[in-house]
């Protein structure tokens, strides 16, 4: 009879670790293109900002406060090294 084999894949724990930390590492970059996302639909000619521009802003950032509050419970368990985790 043949001794079963490790198996291929990770651990799900560890991977869906590893997915988070890509996850809030990719935060700054969606915040970054969202607030910046205003300037697109604004024309040319008229560059100030429009009382929903502000909300829309002030959305955004609250977004962003909800996210990496969503991400920090799963973040908060490794120390950052993957050595234990393989």
């Amino acid at each position: 009879m043949r001794r079963p084999r490790r198996p291929l894949f990770l651990a799900r724990a560890p991977y869906r670790r590893r997915r988070l930390r890509d996850a809030a590492r990719l935060l700054p970059v969606l915040g970054a293109f969202l607030l910046i996302l205003p300037l697109l639909w604004t024309p040319d000619s008229h560059m100030s900002l429009s009382s929903g521009d502000v909300v829309y802003f002030f959305g955004v950032w609250l977004f962003l406060i909800g996210l990496a509050a969503a991400f920090a419970p799963g973040l908060r368990g490794g120390d950052g090294t993957d050595e234990e985790e393989d």
